[in-house]
């Protein structure tokens, strides 16, 4: 299984520790990409339009200025460096051992910096979205897409189900192939009908990759599997739930990945 998360946009900055090393990154044949796009980085950001290239406000201005020293600063494991609604519904700090293993073997974080890293590589904090145009670069999804699919295509082949909790620019940095993958959309039940919802998706979806890393692999080997395990998660036959909600499963057809509609219940 392979579960594919997005960034956090806020980072915990690690207070010490050795600089990021390229080559252990996940893809490392990507070190020199990685490398031009850090030194582009550091360099826009060091101008007076920093902010504006960037995308981001005055109240950004020392992460921005953070992103000077991205070859020096310290690097911790990414499950630290990335915070927000996501990573702390996934909580790895409190997965258990084995739960943690499958986390490292089959996380895979999409980056505007990185194109995409394991959930212990040690990367630093930086301040940089999808949505920005880097001079020479332009839009980041479409730069890393060529880079990213030989690789991710090869990890692909040997991997079972891939559950897809990306959104927005992070989805386009790579399309992973629709007949395995899952798609995580996140609806809550209001006054008897299903409502798009924002913040509780990104809880949600963190929730999902929490469940699945602590699935038996026996029980996740096909999107069949994947939906009647999280359904049986979410339910109240379950004894140990933590979360409530059921699934509605649109299976794959052509290019189009399947999907896994997570609904929540009114009082979630």
């Amino acid at each position: 299984m392979l579960i594919l998360l997005p960034p956090s946009e806020g980072k915990s900055a690690p207070a010490s520790g050795a600089p990021i090393d390229l080559d252990s990154l996940l893809l490392p044949q990507l070190s020199g990409e990685r490398h031009t796009l850090m030194g582009t980085l550091e360099s826009v950001s060091g101008t007076p339009g920093a902010l504006k290239v960037l995308g981001v406000g005055a109240s950004l201005a020392a992460e921005v200025e953070a992103n000077l020293h991205l070859t020096t600063n310290p690097a911790a494991p990414a499950h630290q460096v990335y915070t927000g609604v996501l990573y702390d519904a996934l909580d790895y700090a409190s997965l258990s051992s084995a739960a943690k293993r499958r986390a490292r073997s089959s996380v895979v974080i999409f980056s505007a910096l990185f194109g995409a890293t394991g959930v212990a590589d040690r990367i630093p904090a930086y301040r940089l979205s999808t949505s920005a145009k880097l001079p020479a670069i332009g839009g980041l999804g479409a730069w890393w897409r060529p880079r990213l699919t030989p690789g991710l295509n090869l990890l692909a082949s040997r991997s079972g189900v891939i559950v897809d909790c990306r959104s927005g620019g992070y989805a386009a940095q790579w399309k992973a192939p629709a007949p395995k993958t899952l798609a995580v959309d996140v609806f809550q039940m209001r006054d008897g009908e299903m409502k798009v919802v924002s913040h509780w998706a990104k809880h949600t979806r963190g929730r999902v990759a929490r469940a699945l890393l602590h699935a038996d692999a026996r029980r996740v080997r096909t999107p069949n599997a994947v939906v009647e395990y999280l359904n049986w998660v979410g339910s109240a036959e379950n004894p140990d739930a933590e979360d409530r909600w059921s699934i509605n499963h649109v299976p794959s057809q052509g290019s189009r990945p399947g999907v896994l509609r997570v609904v929540l219940p009114e009082e979630a």
